[in-house]
């Protein structure tokens, strides 16, 4: 078994002189690698961990997603867990690690950092009724997921939903905008140094953030924009129509470069099988 989380401890000094055993807890990479589903060891073995100690949790997470059966299990572990559990984003929280952070008491992303949604994927194999119930099993999935995302962000199913369609990416402001991520880390103290040499605390928005900069990126809208890019170039083969001379040819757009949009389309989605 490989195990894609790490524990820690670490002394805390507290103002009244006394020490607290602060837990710390990593997590980096795939979620559940190897197998979580029908896996009766890993999942028992996080939660013995999780539970063999008391106190407050800072949480750090840089993982790409994995299997969402995993991140339900840990989101609700950590959301019953009786401390604070403080999610704290370095590098991406993407897929199924998105939703292992929403069970944070506090969510916080490093300005560089990253949060990415999208829809839950799965392989299939049989006949109409089996492809039906693959479908009908994703649907159930993506409506648990948003579960999560409500819970945190508050905002409504048809406009996580949506997100989740386009495969959304936010930095750090967007992820907060919307209800993601409640802060950025290492902002306040950069503002603290600003407002003793003299800064104005009007640099900082509503959301706290200290930016008013914010990115989301659409994988299909960008898709789409290279694409429609693509065909005002190229132009866009259509039915063929006949010259003067009787003599069939391909409708064109725009001036024939050689190279038609729908060619090299039909070439983009052959390179992606391989990337």
């Amino acid at each position: 078994m490989k195990k894609f989380w790490n524990w820690k401890k670490r002394v805390v000094n507290q103002e009244n002189g006394q020490e607290t055993e602060e837990r710390i807890l990593f997590m980096n990479g795939v979620i559940a690698e190897e197998s979580w589903f029908d896996d009766d060891v890993t999942p028992a073995l996080f939660k013995d961990e999780l539970n063999a100690g008391t106190g407050d949790i800072t949480l750090w997470i840089n993982s790409p997603g994995g299997d969402c059966v995993a991140a339900a299990q840990i989101f609700n572990m950590l959301s019953e867990y009786p401390g604070k559990v403080t999610v704290k984003i370095d590098g991406l929280a993407a897929s199924a690690a998105s939703v292992i952070a929403m069970a944070g008491t506090e969510v916080w992303m490093s300005p560089v950092s990253m949060m990415m949604i999208h829809n839950p994927a799965t392989i299939a194999w049989g006949d109409h009724t089996e492809m039906k119930k693959a479908m009908e099993l994703l649907d159930a999935v993506k409506e648990s997921i948003i579960n999560a995302y409500v819970r945190k962000t508050g905002q409504s199913r048809a406009k996580l939903s949506h997100l989740m369609d386009a495969e959304t990416w936010m930095d750090a402001n967007k992820a907060v905008e919307l209800g993601f991520a409640d802060d950025i880390l290492f902002q306040k103290e950069e503002q603290g140094d600003d407002s003793e040499n003299g800064g104005s605390e009007n640099n900082r928005t509503e959301n706290g953030t200290g930016s008013s900069d914010s990115v989301m990126f659409s994988r299909r809208a960008v898709n789409n924009s290279l694409m429609n890019k693509l065909e005002k170039h190229y132009g866009k083969t259509g039915k063929s129509v006949k010259d003067q001379a009787g003599i069939s040819a391909p409708k064109v757009n725009s001036v024939d470069t050689g190279r038609s949009a729908d060619d090299l389309r039909e070439r983009l989605n052959f390179i992606k099988k391989f990337i």
